[in-house]
């Protein structure tokens, strides 16, 4: 595997250790296939990072950690990557930690390796606990910008929060449910990846606010904990509509909507209405084939450019001015964005 990279750094990227980075550069045996493909993952970022620094300006490391799926840290990544060439003639090296389950103490460590190896920023999907927000605190004392990013964790000091008003988000979630139905008797099952996020909560605490002031006829059934994978999602919404026969809507915050669709086709259940949120590939394609109704969207590129703004402005010890809020977009098959 030819590079040009220290050990450390392509360790780093990659979040494993030096040695293990070793023996798969040197081809020793007993290597994971999945650990050969992030090392592998990692030396590409290095190498492109190195490709922008070549351009010209002043260069910034930020490291950008998320708990998400992978579909969805996919589209968070082409829109950082992409937002990068508008900072020109500052160019922003862009570390990215992500996994798709995190626990508490492995992010709290990973936020803390950061900090003492060194960033010019921090862009933070996390849930919002206790532990992660001390990680935040001793990255701010040690002078570093973080950004909230999509979730925010609002008792911590962040500097700001980049992303969409989620409490609007699932109001007008609410809103196209309730006018779905016209007045009639429904149940919507709400799927949450993680009750920990606080993007999440607000999302359904609007939903169901909208929901109990103007149509007080629609109920809710929720499952939580699925983390936005298809499997753990899939169990947990055919337990919900095996137990429920009422259910004949979806207002999926978190994620995992193959799943969701497979188990109500297998139960041989209708849905009335389907509402998601965020256009990765997944929502694109069932959007595009009818399978789900509505995707509620903002902007990931608005938020990856507030993130640098914060950042810049930290640097230079300027107040950091909140950032504004992406706004929510109702997408439908017929006004979908260009998007991979």
């Amino acid at each position: 595997m030819s590079h040009p990279f220290l050990v450390k750094d392509i360790a780093f990227q990659a979040g494993l250790s030096t040695a293990t980075v070793d023996r798969v550069l040197n081809g020793r045996a007993g290597v994971r296939r999945q650990t050969e493909m992030r090392v592998k993952a990692a030396i590409g970022e290095l190498e492109k990072q190195q490709a922008g620094v070549a351009a010209s300006g002043r260069t910034l490391a930020i490291d950008i950690v998320m708990e998400t799926p992978e579909r969805f840290s996919n589209a968070v990544r082409a829109a950082f990557e992409a937002e990068v060439a508008t900072f020109l003639p500052t160019v922003f090296r862009c570390r990215f930690h992500f996994a798709e389950i995190m626990k508490p103490v492995e992010m709290v460590q990973l936020i803390d390796r950061i900090r003492l190896r060194g960033t010019h920023g921090i862009v933070l999907k996390a849930p919002d606990i206790p532990e992660i927000a001390a990680a935040v605190e001793r990255a701010t004392n040690a002078g570093i910008t973080v950004v909230t990013l999509v979730t925010d964790l609002p008792n911590s000091s962040r500097a700001v929060y980049a992303g969409a008003d989620n409490r609007a988000a699932g109001e007008t979630a609410a809103y196209l449910v309730g006018n779905c139905f016209d007045g009639a008797a429904a149940r919507v099952l709400v799927t949450l990846s993680s009750g920990r996020f606080r993007g999440e909560e607000e999302r359904e605490i609007g939903f169901r606010r909208v929901l109990r002031e103007r149509y007080p006829q629609i109920g809710i059934a929720e499952i939580s904990e699925g983390h936005g994978a298809d499997a753990a999602t899939g169990i947990l919404a055919a337990r919900a509509i095996a137990a429920d026969a009422t259910i004949n809507a979806v207002y999926s915050i978190g994620g995992g909507n193959r799943a969701v669709l497979a188990a109500f086709e297998e139960a041989g259940r209708t849905i009335r209405i389907f509402v998601a949120h965020d256009l990765d590939a997944d929502n694109r394609a069932l959007l595009a084939t009818g399978k789900i109704d509505f995707v509620l969207h903002h902007d990931l590129r608005t938020d990856a450019r507030s993130a640098f703004r914060a950042i810049m402005s930290g640097l230079v010890k300027e107040r950091v001015a909140p950032a504004v809020l992406s706004a929510v977009e109702i997408i439908t098959p017929y006004n979908m964005p260009a998007g991979s």
